[in-house]
């Protein structure tokens, strides 16, 4: 039985240019994509749209929460959320991530990320 629901994403990135091109990538894929400039309004879009199922955060953002303090909190809210967590600054062990969550080295190549993205939302839609 296949997942008839639309795929939802959620991109966080301070960047206006970088999250355009990554939400635009993602929508011309078919999946429905949110956007936040920082962790505050991701936190309240995520509560606002909860069809997210995947979290695709950069690490460096302003405000007093940053892309880590944001995948943290979205593991504990939201369990079932898959994360990916993206940096040019600093390299991140997935191991070093809450569960389910992937770093992606920037720069990344927007199939790369699209890839990875609808890899985790294949993952998320399994029973």
């Amino acid at each position: 039985m296949s997942n008839t629901l639309p795929k939802e994403v959620l991109v966080v990135e301070d960047e206006p240019l970088v999250r355009m091109v990554a939400a635009g990538a993602l929508t011309d894929r078919g999946i429905r994509t949110w956007e936040a400039r920082d962790a505050e309004e991701a936190l309240d879009v995520l509560h606002r749209h909860p069809g997210i199922s995947v979290v695709f955060t950069d690490v460096n953002m302003p405000g007093a929460m940053n892309g880590l303090g944001l995948a943290n909190q979205v593991s504990v809210i939201r369990p079932d959320v898959k994360l990916v967590v993206t940096s040019g600054a600093v390299r991140i062990a997935d191991a070093d991530l809450p569960d389910h969550g992937t770093f992606l080295p920037k720069p990344y190549g927007t199939e790369v990320m699209v890839d990875l993205v609808t890899g985790k939302l294949d993952a998320a839609s399994l029973p």
